[in-house]
């Protein structure tokens, strides 16, 4: 189904209203977690990937799971591990009964694919993953093969556990609009999911939206217009953190060795976007930046030695840029 909006306004205000149905959706299911809830709608609606990273049991597989089924979407899970090929992931070409080769697609040909523990594979498979996130396809055996609309990867990353891994490279991180970081729930948060997950609770979830809505949606948040200065707030953000350039900020200086490229600009202004039409207005100004800025930013800075011996982390870097 194709949906076709009168007006830019009124596409604004059906994304609005069906974010927060979504939202109450999944709070059926998915105790808490609500910030980290409406990211991953801001990347999915600013046709970015997500990258989260939080220890075990915090629910990430659930929460993506929850995800796709009241976004209506087909949803596939990879358990990265130092085994896995870069075929197991994009399919390879197989014999078929009339002795000829035809292709058997792989676990990315999904609008959903979950990476689960993703620094745990080689970088040749990681490699295979990048091509799908840039390129929305995958190449097998000289083939160029696209993939499904919309085509929405969320990585997990284990944060204290880094024996046996493989870091995943600056180029790679650069390809994920967001890294978001999943913190423990509160105590009485806790207390909920205990109570729910040592039951037979489980709600049977309704379809918010479908893939052609999703798609209709991001056309939506590319149209929606931004003044000159807020774009001027957010490629000054992003050059705040570069410590060779003039305009760098004496943070930066004394605790980056490397700063965000001009992906963080783009992603900062998608995502300044869909955070305003996700709360149901037409514009975004400097808040919508500051709001997603910490997401878009964590990934993309490199600390220093400095850094690491006083304990500063990306997050302290900026919050006090903002």
């Amino acid at each position: 189904m194709n949906y076709n909006f009168s007006s830019d306004t009124q596409g604004v205000e059906a994304l609005a209203e069906r974010y927060s149905a979504f939202k109450n959706e999944i709070a059926r299911v998915i105790v808490g977690q609500d910030e980290v809830v409406a990211q991953l709608s801001l990347a999915l609606f600013g046709g970015g990937h997500c990258l989260l990273v939080g220890v075990p049991g915090l629910a990430k597989t659930l929460l993506i799971q929850t995800v796709s089924k009241a976004l209506g979407l087909d949803f596939q899970r990879i358990q990265f591990t130092p085994d896995l090929m870069p075929s197991d992931i994009t399919g390879s070409e197989i014999l078929n009964e009339q002795r000829k080769f035809e292709f058997q697609p792989g676990p990315l040909f999904a609008n959903i694919v979950l990476a689960d523990e993703i620094n745990r594979t080689p970088p040749k498979t990681q490699a295979a993953l990048l091509e799908a996130m840039q390129e929305k396809a995958v190449t097998v055996a000289g083939k160029r093969y696209p993939l499904s609309k919309p085509f929405f990867v969320l990585a997990t990353q284990n944060p204290i556990e880094q024996e046996g891994t493989y870091p995943l490279p600056e180029a790679q991180l650069d390809r994920f609009m967001f890294q978001l970081e999943l913190g423990y729930p509160s105590f009485d948060e806790e207390v909920q999911i205990v109570r729910q997950t040592t039951t037979d609770y489980s709600p049977e979830l309704n379809t918010i939206m479908d893939g052609n809505l999703i798609s209709a949606f991001q056309e939506l948040v590319r149209r929606i217009p931004v003044t000159d200065h807020v774009l001027e707030y957010a490629v000054g953000l992003v050059t705040k953190t570069r410590p060779f350039e003039p305009r760098a900020d004496a943070l930066a200086k004394e605790y980056l060795s490397w700063g965000a490229g001009p992906r963080a600009s783009q992603n900062l202004i998608l995502g300044a976007k869909a955070h305003a039409a996700m709360h149901g207005r037409f514009t975004p100004d400097i808040d919508d930046v500051k709001a997603i800025a910490a997401a878009v930013l964590r990934h993309r800075i490199v600390r220093n030695y400095k850094a690491e011996a006083e304990g500063v982390s990306e997050s302290d870097i900026i919050r006090k840029l903002l």
